[in-house]
């Protein structure tokens, strides 16, 4: 497990290189001036430029200057926003937390619904179960995030009237941001109405989140029922099936959790679709999230706010990657082999 950790650790920090160079090179493909950019401003003074120059080395060479680039991120410093004159870093802090709320509830709910469906079409397999399931999953998957977004809006928002159409919690409800995270920030607060403010977060989140884990859950759906067939094909299930145990014990006992496991290890590989999918929804859905805030930045024009933003995302989904490639390799012990791995 350790050399595993350590080759893990080594791509971690080889991605966030490769991910600062690419960030970094942005300034010069972006247009106008850099400092301009950096500065937040239109119209900057000739001492502000001045200014940012000495601090980001603009007069150095390459690699100079991108080792300054490196101390300002570590340092928290990227910047600050064009449109709305802030810094950067404090708007990421408190956009990223709503990001993170809605793509990980969307993702339980993609795992909780497409993997049992996955494995109920795996044990009906060439069975009209298993057509309809697999008929389904992929009209799912083609269906466009931004349709699907304004449908759901149109039916259970405008005529059903059962779930809000937009934002994270109703203006009624003044909750203290802590984490960001709204119903960890509900929990933790010491209102007398904090269940009603859950409740009222609870309805808000669940139709974006649905939306966004429609795509996931379809892919889901596949992978969990290609991970059972390839689990009922292996040998130890055939001599469960001689040892006499019945089809539903050899399922429960043994086939979920070897197939579980196959189908953890992609978890980390939709993540980053997930995430794009949860960009477009939370514009049309008015979430308060990264996502809308890179969109608009690109809108606007925000080079910083654009560039800023990319690293952080990518970052975090890479991030994602890691953590999954260790809960697999926690799981399959064969994982963490060289020969071996996601």
């Amino acid at each position: 497990m350790l050399t595993f950790t350590l080759r893990r650790i080594n791509l971690l920090l080889i991605t966030i290189f490769l991910l600062t160079l690419v960030s970094f090179s942005l300034n010069f493909l972006f247009p106008g001036d850099p400092l301009v950019n950096l500065s937040g401003r239109i119209n900057p003074t000739p001492e502000q430029l001045l200014i940012l120059s000495e601090q980001y080395q603009h007069n150095a060479n390459f690699f100079i200057q991108y080792w300054t680039y490196l101390q300002h991120i570590f340092k928290g410093e990227l910047g600050v926003s064009m449109a709305s004159r802030l810094p950067i870093n404090s708007e990421i802090i408190n956009l990223l937390p709503a990001t993170i709320e809605l793509s990980m509830t969307a993702l339980i709910i993609a795992m909780c619904i497409g993997i049992p469906i996955g494995f109920i079409a795996a044990i009906n397999h060439k069975k009209i179960t298993d057509n309809i399931i697999l008929t389904i999953a992929m009209l799912g998957y083609s269906v466009p995030v931004f349709w699907l977004a304004l449908v759901a809006i149109l039916v259970f928002s405008i005529q059903l009237n059962w779930l809000p159409s937009a934002g994270q919690i109703s203006l009624l409800y003044e909750i203290k941001h802590v984490t960001g995270i709204q119903f960890i920030d509900i929990l933790l607060s010491d209102s007398e109405y904090k269940w009603q403010a859950f409740q009222n977060a609870s309805s808000h989140i669940i139709l974006p989140a649905c939306v966004v884990a429609l795509a996931p859950g379809t892919l889901f759906i596949r992978l969990a029922r290609t991970a059972m067939l390839d689990v009922l094909e292996t040998g130890y299930i055939r001599a469960a099936k001689a040892k006499g145990l019945s089809f539903t014990q050899i399922i429960y006992r043994h086939a979920i959790r070897n197939a579980l496991i196959n189908v953890i290890r992609h978890v980390g590989l939709q993540f980053a679709n997930l995430m794009t999918l949860a960009m477009v929804t939370e514009v049309i859905f008015n979430w308060p999230g990264i996502g809308r805030w890179l969109i608009e930045s690109i809108y606007q024009r925000d080079y910083t706010a654009i560039q800023a933003g990319l690293l952080v995302l990518s970052s975090f989904i890479f991030i994602v990657h890691i953590l999954t490639d260790f809960i697999y390799a926690a799981l399959n012990p064969l994982a963490r082999d060289s020969k071996h791995g996601t």
